[in-house]
């Protein structure tokens, strides 16, 4: 069984269990890979977090049944998951900008969201080359932000957040107190419920001279797929990481390992063509099924 196959049975065991508890324990057993991978893979195909993804589609199929039945609203908010009318209020209207009472009542026209599912695209764009290597623990130092991906919030956070550490001149502390690897730009202490994690602006080490308040963060030993970037940022390490997960992950033996995903920022311009950085992702080899 592909890849492919396991996440499509996926948003068939979703549609079968919609008014059901859905909890990442089942996915997982369902997708054949780890509750990690999958959330990854999941959010960089759709665009979305799988929390996300469900909640749209339970609140499609309680907006069919408001306009196609007499149920009470209270008991298709039960049916949904949602413990008060109140939050499925909030909710409902947060997706289809009308209160479930106002819809019954003025037979509105409403969002529908389909199932997705997945499929296999073959193109003949240039191979991905990378090099997988072992590297031992080691510890990242620098500034970190909690960030959330509702709504997309992270795509607008971060890049906000190198702006504000190059005005204030804490990007320039770090770069003079940069490894071999370099400024990094780190995603970590992933948060699957809460849609979460921490960015960091770092570099390898313990300490920045000249910065009073710093975080450091140990990175375990393991495996790193390394994958080089060419072109001006942000957009030319965006289609790395799109086909890292598109096309390279379902191509290979390996899976999302649960540790911090790295962007390493080597000297030059970032703006020019001809601009070099790397994208370092933890990964495992995947159990055969």
């Amino acid at each position: 069984m592909n890849w492919i196959e396991n996440m499509n049975n996926v948003l068939e065991y979703i549609e079968e269990n919609i008014d059901n508890s859905i909890t990442p324990d089942d996915i997982a057993k369902v997708a054949y890979s780890s509750k990690f991978h999958f959330m990854r893979m999941f959010s960089m195909l759709t665009g979305m977090t799988l929390g996300e993804y469900i909640r749209q589609r339970r609140l499609s199929l309680a907006a069919k049944d408001i306009m196609s039945s007499n149920k009470k609203i209270i008991d298709i908010a039960y049916k949904y998951g949602y413990e008060t009318p109140e939050a499925f209020t909030k909710a409902f209207k947060k997706l289809h900008s009308i209160s479930p009472s106002e819809a019954r009542k003025k037979g509105e026209s409403l969002k529908a969201i389909p199932p997705i599912s997945f499929q296999i695209t073959v193109k003949g764009e240039k191979r991905m080359d990378y090099k997988v290597v072992k590297k031992e623990e080691f510890k990242i130092v620098g500034i970190s932000k909690r960030v959330t991906t509702k709504n997309h919030e992270n795509f607008k956070v971060i890049p906000r957040l190198w702006d504000e550490v190059a005005k204030n001149g804490i990007l320039e502390k770090i770069k003079k107190n940069a490894s071999e690897l370099g400024v990094l730009g780190v995603c970590h202490d992933y948060d699957k419920e809460q849609e979460e994690f921490n960015y960091m602006i770092a570099t390898e080490g313990e300490h920045i001279e000249g910065l009073d308040n710093y975080e450091v963060v140990n990175v375990p030993s393991c495996k790193w797929a390394i994958f080089e970037s060419i072109g001006p940022m942000p957009d030319a390490i965006q289609k790395i990481w799109h086909k890292i997960f598109a096309e390279w992950f379902p191509a290979t033996r390996y899976e999302h390992a649960d540790a911090p995903e790295l962007e390493v920022y080597l000297p030059g311009d970032p703006n020019e063509e001809d601009y070099k950085c790397q994208v370092w992702v933890p990964v495992v080899e995947k159990n055969q099924k």
